[in-house]
């Protein structure tokens, strides 16, 4: 009875012996007398007790790991970089998994080789640019590196999520120098836009002034225009006058050197009225009013000519 009884026992352990849970996200590779038999994935599985053992859990999850290393440019400046590396493994098919399994030795050894394969290809790429150039080509180092590691980590079963460079610097000797530069490029900038505002403003006030006087020119001339032509009615409407009248008087027999009489004694007249006390000198003589009157009938008669 009681070796019965310890058989069952032993045979109950060695069942339970047997079962392995593997979590989520992992798997286990199992291994007989050191070599591989198979891969039991999450959940609970069964090994062959005493004969079979869980050689490596792997972690298909995605991994993170953050590097700080240093490149030289192309003319010789130094190179500070932070970054995060994110990787998986490949895919969850047998070979894959064999390689994530038995290419290295342990995790250590494969953290190592993937930060120096990173660190080194950044250096090369880095090593081909001036230091002027690697600000502005964040995106194309990640490009870069994806695009030349991918195949060296797909060998080792992983593949390259995502590379973000949180950080590049320079030796502060550097970083003074081209905030220097930075500084007097703004304000050439800045000066360069003050020239092109002012020659803007120039230009506008001079093309305002020419437009202005333009404008004034021409209504001057309009206006000169107008004046002449109010002068010539003017005149040809005293003419028609004096014309008209002088018939008048001869029609009447009466002496036309009346109406030049009267234009003269209204015109010293309109003198007094309007000189707002500007002198004037007239000849008030008996000869200077024949002279006048002369005058007069001289022009009386070219516009009857006319």
């Amino acid at each position: 009875m009681i070796p019965i009884l310890i058989i069952a026992a032993l045979a109950v352990v060695t069942l339970f012996a047997g079962l392995v849970t593997v979590n989520q996200g992992t798997v286990a590779i199992i291994t007989m007398f050191g070599e591989y038999r198979r891969i039991l994935r999450p959940g609970l599985g069964f090994k062959i007790p005493y004969l079979e053992s869980i050689y490596k859990r792997i972690s298909i999850q995605n991994k993170s790991v953050e590097l700080e290393f240093q490149a030289v440019t192309l003319d010789q400046a130094n190179v500070y970089f932070k970054a995060m590396l994110l990787f998986a493994v490949f895919d969850e098919a047998e070979e894959t998994l064999k390689n994530v399994a038995f290419k290295f030795v342990s995790e250590g050894n494969l953290m190592t080789a993937l930060v120096r394969t990173i660190e080194g290809t950044i250096r090369e790429f880095v090593a081909s640019k001036k230091q002027a150039e690697i600000l502005s080509l964040r995106k194309e180092i990640t490009l870069y590196v994806k695009n030349e590691v991918d195949q060296h980590l797909e060998g080792w079963g992983y593949h390259l999520i995502d590379l973000q460079i949180n950080d590049i610097s320079f030796d502060q000797t550097v970083m003074e120098s081209m905030s220097k530069v930075v500084a007097s490029n703004n304000l050439k900038a800045a000066a360069e836009n003050e020239g092109q505002a002012l020659l803007i403003t120039k230009t506008k006030s001079a093309e305002a002034e020419g437009n202005a006087i333009k404008i004034a020119a021409e209504a001057e001339r309009e206006a000169a225009k107008l004046r002449g032509q109010g002068v010539a009615l003017f005149r040809e409407e005293v003419a028609r006058g004096m014309t008209n009248a002088a018939k008048e008087l001869q029609d009447a027999n009466l002496d036309t050197n009346v109406i030049m009489f009267s234009m003269w004694t209204e015109a010293i007249k309109y003198f007094a009225e309007t000189g707002n006390g500007n002198t004037i000198f007239l000849d008030g003589s008996t000869e200077g009013m024949n002279r006048s009157m002369q005058q007069i009938m001289s022009v009386l008669k070219e516009s009857n000519k006319k």
